[in-house]
């Protein structure tokens, strides 16, 4: 517990130096990192994709991602697009031109894994990079952090207090129905509250239906991401990941409910011209 409470204290130390004391490369840099090893955990230590050459393919993918999504700040949105969809397009060929040498041992559920790896992953969690890009970023990029673990704690503090109908007993025995209700409810509450405090001190500019939408549907995403990650560690016969975060776990442990979030949060501010 010692290490946990360390490690996360020296986390959050580095986010903040990341958002407002360090270049913006940095937290580029970062989330590259991030999401190249979130792809190395969902494809190595489960096992789920046993040939070298899909997984390489699917590291490098998600490397080229983060790469171009940093270079691609200041340029056209289409511009970018086409970016990605390039390189996901070559991944697609190289990813089944592996299918088609190696028939023989490799299946198509590893190309469909490295495929999801390569493109969903980076493309999910990278949407954190692209908010902070945005006008305030170095705000709004709380934002789906705060619904993702906001919703956690409350989830945890309202099943301990009120919790008796299990959600999901198989995948994760401790969550209960009340303490998903209560990740929600909490959630929700907190980022209006945080809002609130953006706006007036910050002097943003975030309409408060946009708040409630990101923390309501972010608790409930990011149950689901949780809940889904959890299910391919279980069926993959797997504690956690990685060793990455002591205490934590790897990437896909600590992040697992911020992958489903951030793109639903960059998809919620766009839409309120934000």
């Amino acid at each position: 517990m010692k290490t946990r409470v360390l490690f996360g204290v020296v986390g959050f130390a580095f986010v903040l130096l990341a958002l407002y004391v360090f270049p913006p490369v940095v937290l580029a840099i970062a989330l590259t990192v991030l999401a190249t090893l979130a792809v190395y955990e969902l494809t190595t230590p489960t096992g789920l994709v046993k040939n070298p050459a899909a997984r390489r393919i699917a590291w490098y993918t998600a490397l080229l991602f983060g790469i171009f999504g940093w270079l691609g700040q200041d340029h056209d949105t289409q511009q970018v697009l086409l970016l990605y969809s390039g390189v996901a397009l070559l991944m697609l060929v190289a990813l089944f031109a592996v299918l088609l040498r190696e028939h023989d041992t490799v299946d198509f559920q590893q190309i469909t894994v490295a495929m999801f790896g390569g493109v969903g992953l980076p493309i999910m969690l990278l949407s954190l990079w692209r908010i902070f890009c945005m006008d305030g970023g170095e705000f709004l990029v709380l934002l789906p952090l705060v619904a993702a673990w906001g919703s956690d704690t409350c989830a945890l503090f309202a099943g301990m207090a009120f919790g008796k109908h299990k959600l999901a007993p198989v995948v994760s025995p401790k969550k209960t129905v009340e303490g998903a209700i209560g990740g929600v409810v909490g959630a929700t509450a907190l980022m209006l509250l945080v809002v609130y405090l953006f706006n007036h001190f910050a002097e943003l500019d975030i309409h408060y239906a946009a708040a409630a939408l990101m923390g309501a549907i972010g608790a409930v995403l990011g149950q689901v991401g949780d809940l889904s990650f959890s299910i391919i560690k279980r069926q993959s016969g797997i504690k956690d990941y990685s060793h990455l975060f002591p205490g934590h776990g790897g990437v896909l442990d600590r992040f697992d409910s911020v992958i489903f979030v951030a793109p639903a949060a960059e998809i919620i501010l766009r839409l309120f011209g934000i």
